[in-house]
């Protein structure tokens, strides 16, 4: 009963990171959100050694939760149109929950670790990076906690960040934020060549 194309065709889904790649440059042009991407992979890499999960998928998750953004940004098509395009693909169930779930409006769940600390390192790769760029010497590899924490309480800076966000999921993962702040920070120091923070 199991001819060949059947073989095929229940053949298992297999993580490709530069296959992730190729399809988020498909969808995105601009630097900004092509380093964004790459930040949130980085962090949710540190982030599943830390937990000891997979790192090829938290990572993956990263690369893609917004890779529709660009094209498609209102709230009634991202991540919604992305999520469809990942499933037609054949990527993980879980991946693309945590995807919806990552955000807010559309109610879904977060309830596994991955989806949980999507939506944590979100909002908060963009305060580090900007905090980053602040800095005369323009170097992660000089930013600590303390200082990411100072910019938080400053609502004057990186306006665009949404704070209860990062508070809810600091909460939501069970970690302390400052914790959280130094994990994020040290899984974009790992790739800081690629999102240009390696000083002037």
């Amino acid at each position: 009963m199991n001819s060949t194309s059947d073989t095929v065709e229940m053949a298992e889904f297999v993580l490709s990171r530069a296959s992730a790649f190729d399809l988020l440059q498909q969808y995105t042009a601009s630097d900004s959100l092509l380093k964004h991407a790459l930040s949130v992979e980085g962090a949710m890499r540190y982030y599943a050694e830390v937990l000891g999960e997979d790192s090829e998928l938290w990572g993956i998750t990263g690369l893609l939760h917004d890779f529709d953004y660009e094209k498609y940004p209102t709230s009634t098509e991202h991540p919604y149109v992305g999520s469809k395009i990942l499933r037609e693909q054949g990527y993980p169930e879980e991946m693309i929950t945590a995807i919806l779930g990552h955000a807010t409006y559309t109610g879904v769940a977060r309830e596994t670790r991955l989806a949980k600390a999507l939506f944590a390192c979100d909002e908060l790769c963009g305060l580090v990076f900007a905090s980053v760029l602040v800095r005369p010497d323009r170097n992660i590899a000089n930013l600590n906690a303390a200082s990411v924490k100072k910019k938080m309480k400053d609502k004057a800076f990186a306006r665009g960040v949404n704070r209860d966000d990062i508070t809810l999921g600091c909460f939501e993962l069970g970690v302390e934020l400052e914790t959280h702040i130094g994990h994020v920070i040290a899984g974009m120091q790992r790739i800081a060549g690629s999102l240009g923070l390696t000083g002037n």
